[in-house]
């Protein structure tokens, strides 16, 4: 109840500051601002703005509501750990506080001196290393899941940046599928949805060939970074649905339309495969290769945008 208290307080107050357009899922925890409406255009007058709001309805979190569900059908005995102990935790913290609190300690300390703290063993090899060393650091066993995560549908990035700041790589999301992209509309779309859950990011920086913990921080993408990123899924639907993702071909090489880089600065889109013939049907064949399937593909943070938009803000 105090986590869902704080969540209505930020949700009134975005709206007494006349930012009722901006209201996403990823300003909260448990309650959310869930749109309501027949469609998009669906909308009505904010007191605060001359800016027309979507409806809006408050809402449980889907992963709050499961939780729920596991909880009733005795599902949930053993498999979940809690960050805040007790009420009179909740009153004085948030999440994110209580978050921010157990990693300072680690700011500057590589990976296995903080292993060595923690006093857990990990496989730094494994697939799940990352995942594992952020249940470590926050006190979670590592056969469980952190309860309020789960709950908020938080998801947590791990970014490795070189020396200069900029992150090694570009953040991936799901593949999509060119058969459904095109028969979604934005505001009911995958990638939309991703990025209107909240984020924990992760920060190392490689520092003499080791991975040093820099910082963390909850993040959730900006109303006007969301006008971007639809511009990027917008160009990408066009194109599958006119067939021409494929703009010519030299050698063995395919080169596409699809929105690089170049084209927008929060997001691009670019292949997400084993290899180029791990593949997704088509809704229309490819004009340039005749082709029914193409190499599966899906969208990206680019690496300068989480630079200058996540780690130093």
């Amino acid at each position: 109840m105090e986590i869902i208290k704080k969540d209505w307080q930020l949700i009134k107050q975005k709206i007494a500051d006349g930012k009722a357009h901006e209201l996403s899922e990823g300003d909260t925890f448990y309650l959310g601002a869930c749109t309501k409406g027949a469609n998009a255009n669906s909308t009505r007058k904010q007191p605060f703005s001359n800016i027309p709001a979507k409806q809006r309805a408050y809402s449980l979190k889907q992963g709050y509501v499961n939780h729920i569900i596991a909880s009733i059908a005795n599902e949930a005995t053993g498999v979940y750990g809690k960050l805040i102990p007790s009420v009179a935790v909740a009153k004085k913290q948030t999440i994110e506080e209580i978050v921010i609190s157990k990693f300072k300690p680690y700011y500057g300390k590589n990976i296995q001196q903080i292993l060595d703290k923690t006093g857990v063993e990990i496989n730094t090899k494994a697939k799940s290393f990352y995942a594992s060393l952020t249940k470590a650091i926050l006190g979670i066993e590592l056969d469980k899941e952190i309860e309020e995560f789960e709950k908020a549908e938080i998801i947590v990035k791990t970014v490795r940046l070189k020396a200069n700041n900029l992150p090694k790589e570009d953040i991936s999301f799901p593949n999509f599928k060119y058969q459904e992209i095109i028969n979604e509309q934005w505001d009911d779309s995958d990638f939309k949805n991703i990025l209107e859950h909240k984020f924990l990011f992760v920060f190392f920086q490689f520092e003499n060939e080791e991975l040093v913990l820099r910082k963390v921080k909850f993040w959730n993408m900006p109303y006007v970074d969301i006008l971007e990123a639809e511009k990027v899924w917008a160009k990408t639907k066009e194109i599958v649905s006119k067939g021409t993702i494929v703009k010519e071909v030299i050698g063995t090489t395919r080169y596409t339309n699809l929105p690089n880089k170049s084209f927008n600065s929060v997001s691009h889109v670019r292949p997400h495969a084993k290899n180029a013939a791990d593949t997704y049907p088509l809704p229309k064949k490819d004009k340039v290769t005749k082709a029914n399937e193409y190499t599966k593909h899906c969208f990206w943070l680019n690496n300068t945008y989480v630079r200058d938009e996540i780690y130093f803000k």
